[in-house]
């Protein structure tokens, strides 16, 4: 998993979000409430279906302007699937493939410490490292 998984609220502008993306190079955002619980997720994919896919053919300022008047809570997904840190490999990837989602928030104690990204995956296994005796369970990816 990566740990330091970036956040937003469920209130701010999905402009952040773009920001964000772009200048991480990464494809998913937690959306954590004012008490710190996980309510969402937002893909690259939600932000392009829900925010920018009917503008494309909009000049850029255009397109950033829907992007700072659009809310964080009307691209998100709710309905999410989780992990916990000691959940064995395999079980989240087969959640991932069955649910069809790129991304898995990694909770403890109901708090994000991590998300499982598909990305992940590829770093792990081209690293050429897999455990013999015991299964895999998701750990920071560096």
């Amino acid at each position: 998993m990566t740990t330091g998984v970036v956040s937003v609220r469920p209130t701010e502008t999905v402009d952040k979000i773009h920001d964000a993306m772009s200048e991480r190079s990464i494809r998913h955002i937690a959306v954590i409430d004012e008490e710190g619980d996980l309510v969402g997720v937002v893909s690259h994919r939600d932000l392009l279906r829900r925010a920018l896919i009917e503008r494309a053919d909009l000049p850029l300022f255009v397109q950033r302007a829907v992007l700072r008047r659009t809310r964080v809570d009307e691209v998100m997904t709710s309905e999410i699937e989780t992990a916990e840190p000691d959940q064995p490999l395999a079980e989240a990837a087969q959640i991932m493939f069955d649910n069809k989602i790129g991304c898995l928030p990694v909770l403890e104690g109901g708090r994000v410490v991590g998300i499982l990204t598909e990305s992940d995956f590829v770093k792990y296994f081209t690293r050429g490292w897999v455990p013999k005796v015991a299964e895999p369970r998701l750990h920071a990816v560096r």
